[in-house]
């Protein structure tokens, strides 16, 4: 005897429970009138089982970013070098120029793409040099928003969320709290709001940025 095993109505039978019999959908369902009624309607076979569904690979979401390596010590340019081809899974050789800025160090950037989440991992991998500075930039993306991380041997890291033009965008959190340490008397609201905007790495490093207009660009993509 034939085996015949309910399957949910798909999107080719409206309603009702349905049965899949020799090459045949049979469908008992409820019209509005209230009276039963059995269609039968010749459709493709169901699937076997999940292994026979065809299956969309899931495509990995990426987001572009730069890194800016204002300042390193010369003997800290190939670990630098290390530390990036580490997050991102293929062999890095940066261009490194004289930082003005500061006699004696070298400077660099690149552009990158690669997973969401890559400019924290750079971010982590170069924080522990203490006579670094550096930036790292990242695009908003799907899941993801932009991010800002600078960080200078006087100051450490500096994070922030970005917007899609690159502003910084502060959690509604960290202000309340920060109107709350003024109004007690605490801190000063205006210097706690510049230190959430980044001012004070934005001072330390401008002159670092400005110095480095005109530097040559590279591009490098995360191996998947």
């Amino acid at each position: 005897m034939q085996r015949h095993t309910p399957v949910q109505a798909s999107p080719w039978v409206n309603g009702g429970v349905s049965w899949y019999l020799e090459g045949r959908y049979v469908t008992l369902r409820a019209p509005p009138h209230g009276s039963l009624a059995l269609n039968v309607a010749a459709l493709p076979p169901p699937f076997a089982s999940q292994q026979d569904a065809p299956l969309c690979p899931e495509v990995p979401v990426t987001t572009r970013g730069v890194l800016y390596v204002h300042s390193a010590p010369r003997a800290l340019c190939p670990h630098v070098e290390w530390a990036v081809a580490g997050v991102l899974g293929t062999r890095v050789s940066l261009d490194w120029i004289r930082q003005p800025a500061a006699p004696g160090t070298w400077r660099s950037e690149f552009s990158w793409q690669a997973e969401a989440g890559t400019a924290s991992k750079l971010a982590s991998a170069l924080r522990g040099w203490h006579l670094l500075r550096f930036e790292v930039t990242a695009e908003p993306c799907p899941t993801a928003e932009g991010e800002r991380y600078s960080c200078t041997p006087e100051l450490g890291i500096f994070h922030a969320v970005t917007g899609i033009h690159g502003d910084i965008l502060i959690p509604e959190d960290r202000l309340r709290a920060a109107l709350t340490r003024s109004q007690q008397g605490e801190t000063n609201l205006e210097a706690d709001i510049a230190k959430l905007l980044g001012k004070p790495w934005d001072d330390e490093l401008e002159p670092f940025r400005y110095a480095g207009e005109g530097a040559p660009v590279r591009w490098l993509h995360q191996v998947v």
